[in-house]
């Protein structure tokens, strides 16, 4: 068995072109200086074996998967997250404050990503199947019936809207992605607009990424039912991805690209950043050298979950917690 995985998410990458040297990172360091105050917290072990989004180096390019790995349960007392066990990538359910194991969810094959419902009932995920990815609902509590909502093509990033009325997600073709709306009671599926992981914050408004000229990644606000779209944040140096809005719905957490720098190389890694809703305040909030990915909130807006190798001298992946400094 696996300690860890890394999980490709197909066609969901953000690849930026660099000039780098490889560096040795120090793995086992559980957080820097810049990080004081953050009361950062390890929640997994590696007996949990964590996935963690694919990240890919080399002298001319940094990528990593945009796959949203974590999410918290309605009432906040559980964590799921994919584990690889046994050959197979699953959903994995942990009680939040508690020392011991997790519970299976899924009994499928290679789930990529996932999100539970509004109401915390079910959960939709995507699973790779060979040449496309689709999409499934099933129970959050009990049992491993699943219902097949998309087929035959590449889809992935699956959200409820708040209104349980859609399931918004990510479809590639031809080598672009575009956002997509399943309709749960006609069971419909509806294109909207360009982009990738969306992230509904109303009943006809939701957040996603979409690259610019320079092929970096920025985050926009689209509103379908008026036709508005609105460029949240954007920077000629860095891609972000993956936002996810706050309980509150005041503030955008999301991935972005950070640089380590000294006299004789550059190093690239992803990192948490932070915004308001209308995209001022932008705030980097992780330092690490180690990939912090899959930002979550905590369901009071207090705290924020993520996936890193930081803390591991064997850079295995584990769910970290940290306090949100601006709640």
């Amino acid at each position: 068995m696996y300690i860890k995985r890394l999980i490709a998410l197909a066609g969901a990458v953000i690849g930026i072109a660099v000039e780098a040297n490889a560096q040795t990172v120090d793995y086992s360091i559980p957080f820097v200086p810049e990080e004081s105050g953050l009361d950062i917290m390890k929640i997994s072990s590696d007996n949990d074996y964590v996935c963690m989004p694919e990240v890919k180096r080399s002298k001319r390019l940094f990528s990593w998967a945009t796959n949203r790995i974590l999410d918290v349960s309605n009432d906040g007392a559980n964590i799921a997250y994919l584990s690889y066990r046994n050959d197979a990538t699953n959903i994995f359910i942990k009680e939040l404050g508690k020392q011991g194991g997790s519970v299976q969810r899924t009994n499928r094959k290679n789930v990529l990503d996932f999100a539970y419902s509004s109401n915390g009932k079910t959960i939709c995920f995507s699973e790779n199947r060979g040449a496309t990815n689709q999409i499934f609902i099933t129970d959050a509590v009990s049992g491993y019936v699943c219902r097949q909502i998309t087929s035959a093509n590449i889809d992935s990033s699956p959200k409820y809207t708040s209104d349980m009325k859609q399931i918004l997600f990510t479809r590639m073709e031809s080598n672009s992605s575009s956002i997509w709306g399943y309709n749960i009671e006609s069971n419909f599926v509806l294109s909207y607009t360009n982009g990738a992981d969306p992230c509904p914050i109303g009943p006809t408004t939701f957040l996603c990424t979409r690259k610019n000229s320079e092929n970096r990644n920025e985050i926009w606000k689209i509103d379908y039912s008026t036709g508005v779209e609105e460029c949240i944040v954007a920077d000629p140096e860095h891609s972000y991805a993956s936002p996810v809005v706050s309980p509150d719905g005041k503030w955008i957490l999301f991935v972005g690209e950070s640089v380590i720098s000294g006299e004789d190389f550059i190093f690239r890694n992803a990192d948490i950043y932070a915004c308001r809703l209308d995209g001022t305040q932008l705030t980097q909030i992780t330092y690490h050298a180690a990939d912090d990915l899959s930002p979550v909130w905590s369901r009071d807006g207090k705290y924020i979950y993520f996936v890193s190798q930081r803390g591991s001298a064997t850079a295995t992946a584990n769910i970290w917690r940290l306090t949100f400094q601006y709640y």
